[in-house]
């Protein structure tokens, strides 16, 4: 795997995925957790098919800023960018814009893991 590989996934904002409704604040908009889960999607998808059989990958850090409110109806777009691949360390950077512009921007770290072997050891 090298890096250069990127990615692009969108939703649209709907109640389930605001402040009020995870429990990260009171507000009815885009929530942070919300935005890091589309984050991380974006980015395991973005390798998925360069895994060997029966490898997947996990997410180890996210180090990103929240910067501006979506509401509830807006579509938002996250773009990711393979950026850095040492052993099984990948290294992204992520960007998420909805219809005004950049919401969320960072950096996002995912490990290359044995699924198997990953889920035995949780046994």
């Amino acid at each position: 795997m090298e890096a250069g590989i990127k990615n692009e996934k969108s939703i649209v904002v709907t109640e389930d995925v605001t402040a009020s409704k995870v429990g990260s604040g009171l507000l009815p908009v885009y929530a942070t957790p919300s935005m890091i889960a589309l984050m991380e999607g974006t980015c395991a998808e973005s390798v998925q098919s360069e895994l060997a059989e029966g490898e997947g990958t996990v997410g180890v850090s996210v180090d990103i800023k929240h910067i501006a409110a979506t509401p509830i109806g807006m579509k938002v777009r996250c773009e990711s960018l393979l950026k850095e691949v040492n052993g099984k360390k990948l290294v992204f950077e992520v960007n998420v814009y909805d219809e005004k512009g950049l919401i969320g921007t960072g950096t996002h770290k995912r490990a290359i893991i044995n699924n198997e072997a990953f889920m035995a050891r949780l046994a």
